[in-house]
């Protein structure tokens, strides 16, 4: 706590800062100072998104400089006048989306699809810093059970659970899930949670399928080397999987998404579209035919914000059945970030969930 005083009476942390597409760079600059409404959170380790390769190497984020990173835990270091049932010290998460609160999908408690957001990470400084400033109500305890690696990939666990949430499991289902990064992980072991009992998972990568084996995959598919189409119709009997979920966002998966999926049954869209997604007539002609719901799904919030879903993550953890430490497979300090994400972008080494520690 003493360090912590000398840092914020010095003025100056260390941040990964984006300068442009692909500038990114380890520097001094100051620690931002909690409004009357803001705790001031000491980051203690944050994780790195699949979004956030793109958004570093590629495509920028909305204004520059910006510090990166949303998926983040640490400590209160220091609160706002008007906060209250903070203290400093405490173990937190901090959920990134700050919504207006007055637009029409807030007012309805879809926060995810409010119309004047702002994010910490993207359009904000977020969490690839020693301290982040972030609304109070946008705090959440963390056990101490939950170790800030786990609290790291929080989340992207609630946005899983957000998008399973939306579908209709039965007990006994069979699901398919495409790509088994570290939100396909998520969704086979909330999969296992909501009741299936047959867990198919499809993969280009057998490392990636041994992790998925371990979250309680009950068939695992090598697409590369199998036609994962003919497979699954092996394991299913024709019949297709009740439930399919595709975290991948490939053309490929996303199309095979359709085919897979058995009459009456449900597809849940995690992975976002790079390229064009076509659709053949007889592609298009199973969603007619086969009556099948497909469902999109975008963030981890309901009402109460920031939503039951990052609570139930947390309970989920306690409790046993999800499981986050054994799919972390990299640990780097801050100051390596530049370097890891451009070698993550270039695919330089097989990794699931990579956290950088503060």
């Amino acid at each position: 706590i003493i360090h912590l005083e000398e840092q914020i009476m010095n003025n100056s942390m260390l941040a990964a800062v984006l300068h442009a597409p692909g500038d990114l760079r380890i520097e001094h600059v100051p620690i931002p100072k909690p409004s009357e409404n803001q705790v001031l959170v000491h980051v203690k380790a944050a994780g790195i998104c699949g979004s956030d390769l793109p958004r570093i190497m590629v495509n920028g984020t909305y204004h520059f400089p910006t510090i990166p990173g949303h998926e983040f835990c640490g400590e209160i270091a220091q609160t706002g006048t008007n906060v209250s049932g903070l203290s400093v010290g405490d173990r937190v998460l901090v959920a990134p989306i700050l919504p207006c609160g007055k637009c029409d999908s807030c007012q309805q408690g879809h926060y995810g699809q409010c119309d004047n957001y702002n994010y910490l990470g993207s359009r904000t400084d977020g969490g690839f810093a020693e301290y982040v400033a972030a609304p109070a109500e946008n705090i959440i305890d963390l056990p101490d059970s939950v170790t800030f690696l786990e609290g790291a990939a929080v989340e992207p666990a609630a946005v899983t659970l957000h998008g399973i949430m939306r579908l209709k499991f039965r007990a006994g289902d069979c699901a398919v899930v495409l790509g088994c990064g570290a939100i396909g992980l998520f969704a086979i072991q909330f999969a296992k949670i909501m009741g299936a009992t047959d867990i198919i998972a499809v993969d280009i990568n057998n490392e990636k399928l041994d992790f998925a084996k371990q979250a309680g995959a009950t068939h695992l598919i090598n697409s590369m080397k199998k036609d994962a189409l003919a497979e699954i119709n092996s394991i299913t009997k024709t019949a297709g999987a009740d439930v399919v979920i595709e975290t991948a966002g490939s053309n490929i998966t996303q199309v095979q998404s359709i085919q897979v999926c058995k009459k009456h049954g449900q597809i849940l869209y995690l992975g976002t579209a790079h390229k064009d997604v076509v659709l053949s007539p007889k592609v298009f002609e199973h969603i007619i035919r086969r009556e099948i719901t497909i469902t999109g799904s975008w963030n981890s919030y309901s009402a109460p914000f920031p939503g039951r879903e990052w609570f139930a993550v947390l309970r989920f953890i306690e409790q046993g059945s999800l499981k986050i430490s054994p799919f972390i497979t990299h640990q780097f300090p801050l100051k390596k970030a530049p370097e890891v994400i451009h070698d993550m972008s270039e695919r330089k080494f097989t990794y699931n969930k990579v956290i950088l520690t503060i």
